[in-house]
This record gives C-alpha cells, sequence and structure tokens, in this order.
C-alpha cells in the first residue's frame, strides 16, 4: 500500500492549494495540464512547495488536509518555511 502524502502547490497567481495523494509527481502533472480541480485550473500553473511526512492512510492523510485547508494564507507560510508543524 502506498504512503498518502498533504502537499502545498503555489500557483502562479501565489495563492496555495492543499492537497493530498500517493503520487506527488503524478498529481502535480494533472493539476498543470489543465484537467484537475477547477481552482487548479483557473490558477495554474502550480509549483510543488511543501510535502508532508507520509500518512499510514487514506483517512488519517485526509483529517490532515481538511484542518491544513482552514489554515490562514500566513500559516501555510509557515508550514512551507518549517516555522509551523
Amino acid at each position: 500500500m502506498k504512503p498518502w502524502y498533504i502537499y502545498l502547490a503555489k500557483a502562479r497567481t501565489n495563492r496555495l492549494y492543499v492537497g493530498m495523494t500517493t503520487d506527488l509527481v503524478e498529481r502535480i502533472k494533472k493539476h498543470n495540464s489543465g484537467n484537475g480541480a477547477k481552482f487548479a485550473v483557473d490558477q495554474g500553473p502550480f509549483e510543488l512547495v511543501y510535502v508532508s511526512q507520509p500518512f499510514g492512510s487514506k483517512s488519517e492523510a485526509r483529517q490532515r488536509e481538511i484542518q491544513a485547508k482552514k489554515w490562514s494564507h500566513e500559516k501555510k507560510l509557515k508550514l512551507i518555511s518549517r516555522e509551523w508543524r
């Protein structure tokens, strides 16, 4: 079973996208191909700026993703710079 990851990707507009995946490279490719979520299509292309430690299950990763999506932009920037965990 592949581990799950939470990631943050920065759009060309400097907005941050929070997502989860088992394949980071393919997920960013999908975002940048114009076939991802509406946000990705509207805001892309994206640069991967943060990857979490692996999660043992999809549900654990999903809980963290939901939590991170509620964070302010500033708090997400602190996570990227490793000032916050």
